[in-house]
């Protein structure tokens, strides 16, 4: 992640994050957004490799699966836990690998305070700082047309786990699709509220590890075969 200038902590929103087989970096990822977000709720999908233990010891709430349900799971497990256990007007979701940018979040918070948004999507394809390559732009890209036909929804970016969630919203959230389908089902959801929302320009870093762990080419189109059997 890229150093951020000193901004007030965001005390009204909450960082959900699932985690699964992170420990390499879910320790960092906590640490740095801790400077701003100092309210994280990691939700540990059974790991088997610590990572639980490290996101806590870099200051996250931790949250535990018992057996591995999926990242949808381990989101709705978060979002649950922030409607209800907690005050918080909003909730970001975050990816726990490191491809998400702290200041976008914040950005994306104070738009949606200040815009009286209830849900703001993040979108790498709103400007062309993110470079997925040509194969998994167009991956993601028939993603997006496939989820918009799903939903009625008009977003540039379907696959994108950085989102701003107002309460209202995140009560209204029942997913049901434990695995990467989620991304398509949280968009319907959202949409079905009739609540104002909106996308933010945002840019998602590739890193060797973000790749490995399933940024990969090959799993866009497990995503996409997923979303059409679906």
């Amino acid at each position: 992640m890229r150093p951020m200038p000193m901004v007030p902590p965001v005390d009204d929103a909450w960082l959900v994050i699932p985690v699964y087989n992170e420990a390499s970096v879910i320790g960092r990822v906590v640490s740095e957004a801790r400077e701003t977000f100092p309210h994280i709720v990691c939700v540990d999908d059974a790991s088997t490799d610590g990572s639980g233990s490290a996101a806590a010891a870099a200051g996250a709430l931790v949250v535990t699966h018992p057996f591995n349900l999926g990242q949808g799971a381990a989101l709705q497990t978060g979002i649950e836990y922030v409607v209800t256990r907690t005050d918080a007007r909003y909730l970001v979701t975050f990816d726990a690998d490191g491809q998400h940018r702290v200041v976008d979040a914040v950005q994306m918070v104070e738009r949606a305070r200040a815009e009286d948004l209830a849900v703001v999507f993040g979108s790498r394809f709103l400007d062309d700082r993110t470079k997925p390559g040509f194969l998994k732009r167009i991956v993601l890209k028939t993603a997006v047309w496939v989820t918009n036909q799903s939903t009625g929804m008009r977003l540039t970016d379907a696959h994108n786990g950085l989102r701003v969630i107002r309460r209202d919203a995140a009560r209204r959230v029942d997913l049901k699709q434990n695995r990467m389908a989620h991304a398509t089902e949280i968009v319907l959801e959202l949409g079905r509220t009739g609540l104002p929302w909106a996308e933010h320009p945002i840019e998602i870093v590739y890193t060797d590890y973000s790749k490995a762990k399933g940024q990969s080419l090959l799993n866009s189109v497990n995503i996409l075969w997923e979303l059409v059997i679906r």
